[in-house]
């Protein structure tokens, strides 16, 4: 075998073996649905009254990220890796329309949220996180 046929055949292998890297390393996760489903029934317990139904959004909307980051969805934000994942999420708009009521939360005084964003929200939030696998 030549030298040249040598470095050819390494430069073949070490291809492919970096191919395998990255094929392993972006291939979508199995989520570890009792972690998201503990998280999941801790947030629930900030629907119980009207004073915590804001944090109970903000942490649904962490899960979802988290979520998203798990199955690995780029973007800088939830936002980007939102858009990344549309075509996986059957209810995108109820996803966004959460998405968005988390942000008016945190960025905006927001004094009063309705009952029904605060449950339209949560079930955005729980639907895409069954799109994922993250729940059941």
């Amino acid at each position: 075998m030549t030298v040249n046929a040598m470095i050819f055949v390494i430069i073949a292998v070490g291809l492919m073996i970096l191919g395998l890297m990255m094929f392993v390393k972006n291939r979508p996760r199995k989520l570890d649905v009792n972690k998201y489903t503990n998280r999941w029934k801790e947030l629930q317990s900030n629907c119980a009254t009207r004073k915590t139904w804001p944090l109970a959004i903000i942490e649904a909307d962490n899960l979802l990220d988290d979520a998203l980051r798990a199955c690995n969805f780029r973007g800088k934000t939830t936002g980007e890796r939102m858009v990344a994942a549309q075509h996986q999420l059957t209810s995108n708009d109820t996803a966004w329309f959460a998405h968005k009521l988390r942000n008016r939360i945190v960025h905006e005084d927001v004094r009063k949220i309705r009952k029904q964003d605060v449950f339209e929200a949560l079930a955005g939030f729980r639907q895409a996180l069954r799109d994922l696998g993250a729940l059941k």
